[in-house]
Order: structure tokens, then C-alpha cells, then sequence
């Protein structure tokens, strides 16, 4: 096992890198990939990056498919970079953020009502009409 800062390190520097790299990637089935996140094992033999990707199902798998096809790539240049004995092995998941996200929003806001009124602001009309009853309100008092 290896000290837990050390292996945070890596990790992010395996985010880095392979998000770098990921650009180089000439796969017309690679959409466009963003790298959220990596995590690496203590004994920085595998490394697990996580990533979104715009776009239907199919476009997801589509790009799963081409970085799983470069994956030998990106391990090699991961490997050199990081100047390790081994280079770690890298498995690629889909990172449905935004999904969890919506879903979220979606149960929060269910069968919930915004406190107050539903227009806080009056109209101008209604100020005017208001106006007029305090006026004659004055009136009648005085």
C-alpha cells in the first residue's frame, strides 16, 4: 500500500493526463468527452477514469467504444508520464452526473409550493386601487 496522498496525486495527475491525451484521439465515434474524475488503487495498478459524454445513448456507446479502443494508447502514455514501475490499467465509466442532477431536481420539486404569494410583485393597478381606498379610508376618518 502506498501513502493515500500520494496515490490522490496520481490520480489527478491520471485525470489530467488522460484528458489531455483524449484530444489526440483521431476515432470519429469519440464525442465530446469530458474527464470528471480518476481514481487509482493503492497499489497504483489500476485506474479507473470517469467521464460524461453529450448526447443520446447511442453516441454514449459509440464513444465507450472508441476509448476502449485507445485505451492501450492512453496506458502507454499514462504510464511514461507518471514514471511508475507499472503502468496502471485503465477501465473507463460512464459518469451519469447530470442524470443524478435531474433526478435529483425532479424529486425535490415534487408536490412542493413556493412559500407566499404565487406573484409576489403587484401590479401597478392594484397599487393604484389600494391608494384610493387609503385616500377615501382618510376621509371618512377625518
Amino acid at each position: 500500500m502506498s501513502d493515500p496522498a500520494k496515490t490522490r496525486r496520481h490520480a489527478e495527475r491520471v485525470r489530467e493526463l488522460v484528458a489531455s491525451l483524449v484530444r489526440e484521439i483521431k476515432d470519429p465515434r469519440l464525442g465530446m468527452v469530458t474527464i470528471t474524475d480518476a481514481r487509482i488503487t493503492g497499489d497504483l495498478r489500476e485506474a479507473t477514469v470517469y467521464y460524461t459524454v453529450l448526447g443520446d445513448p447511442a453516441e454514449q456507446a459509440a464513444t465507450q467504444a472508441a476509448l476502449e479502443s485507445a485505451k492501450g494508447m492512453l496506458r502507454t502514455r499514462v504510464g511514461h508520464a507518471l514514471g511508475l514501475r507499472h503502468s496502471p490499467s485503465l477501465a473507463f465509466v460512464l459518469d451519469n452526473v447530470l442524470d443524478h442532477a435531474k433526478e435529483i431536481d425532479e424529486l425535490l420539486a415534487a408536490g412542493k409550493q413556493y412559500a407566499g404569494d404565487p406573484d409576489p410583485y403587484k401590479a401597478d393597478e392594484d397599487e393604484e386601487d389600494e391608494d384610493a381606498e387609503r385616500v377615501g379610508a382618510r376621509e371618512d376618518q377625518g
